[in-house]
Parts: C-alpha cells; sequence; structure tokens
C-alpha cells in the first residue's frame, strides 16, 4: 500500500516550539485565569472588581479563579488543599489590600502558596492611595502595588 510508518510526525516540526507559540497566541488579548486572595471583610469590593473584570467596556479582564463559597473552615489543610488547587490553574494571584487585610491569615498563606508555585502576584487596592496597613508579605516580597484602575496595565 506504500506510506509511510512516522504517522506524519515529522511535518508537524519541533513541538516544544509549538507549544511555546500556541501559549504566546492565547496570552495575546486573552483573559488570564486569576486567584483573587482578600480578607473576607472586603468581600463589597471584591465582588465589585470581578463584575468589572466581566464587563465588556472594562480594561480588566481575567477569568476569576478564587474560591467564592465558604469551605468548612474547620477543615483548614481541607481548605488548603482547595485553593492551591485553584492557584495552580491561575497564571496570576491578585491580592485585594485594604486596612484589613494584614491581619488575614489566609491571605499570607495564598500569597506565599502562589510565589511557590511559580505565580506571578500583584496587589491592588482601591482609590489613589495605598492603604496605611500593607500586609508584611506583600513588602516582604517586593510585590507591586498599584490602584484599582490601573491594574489592567499590570495584568
Amino acid at each position: 500500500m506504500g506510506g509511510s510508518s512516522d504517522s506524519g510526525r515529522g511535518s508537524l516540526g519541533d513541538i516544544s516550539d509549538l507549544e511555546r507559540r500556541a501559549r504566546e497566541e492565547l496570552d495575546k488579548g486573552a483573559r488570564r485565569n486569576t486567584f483573587l486572595s482578600f480578607d473576607f471583610d472586603d468581600i463589597n469590593e471584591v465582588n465589585l472588581l470581578r463584575g468589572q473584570a466581566k464587563n465588556e467596556k472594562s480594561d480588566i479582564e481575567f477569568i476569576d479563579r478564587s474560591v467564592k463559597d465558604e469551605i468548612n473552615s474547620e477543615r483548614a489543610e481541607y481548605i488548603k488543599q482547595k485553593i492551591t488547587e485553584r492557584i495552580r490553574q491561575c497564571s496570576q494571584t491578585v491580592v485585594y489590600i485594604s486596612d484589613k487585610t494584614p491581619s488575614s491569615s489566609w491571605v499570607k498563606w495564598e500569597v506565599e502558596k502562589s510565589l511557590e508555585l511559580g505565580k506571578n502576584v500583584i496587589a491592588v487596592h482601591k482609590g489613589d492611595s495605598k492603604p496605611t496597613k500593607v500586609p508584611s508579605c506583600i513588602n516582604d516580597n517586593n510585590i507591586k502595588i498599584v490602584p484599582w484602575n490601573k491594574l489592567s496595565d499590570h495584568i
């Protein structure tokens, strides 16, 4: 019958180069999977940020992969496992900071886990002035802090 035994593999070229080019194309103007880290007391502001990301007229574009429903808080290891899965699915973590954020042990853990997993982390705040109290995990890791209205320039 003829034909070759390589099943056409040689015609595709270098697979790693194809994967790299596909990733580059996907990154062009694509909404990026984003994990949102925040103190639960800031849920109303975070929901506004989520809403802006869904609005086609907004410059802020990302797909929110954070945990929206409370996970049984008595099971810390289970919660950490679920959050870790979500962070792994993302290319970046956006930390919403306010004066309440430094007291959140979960934000600190989420930032550290994101960095451990090699994720880009950026902190965002509402208004023109950053909060007077910034979590040490942000400062200690030299994480960029930007105002909400400039977030689209950095994600």
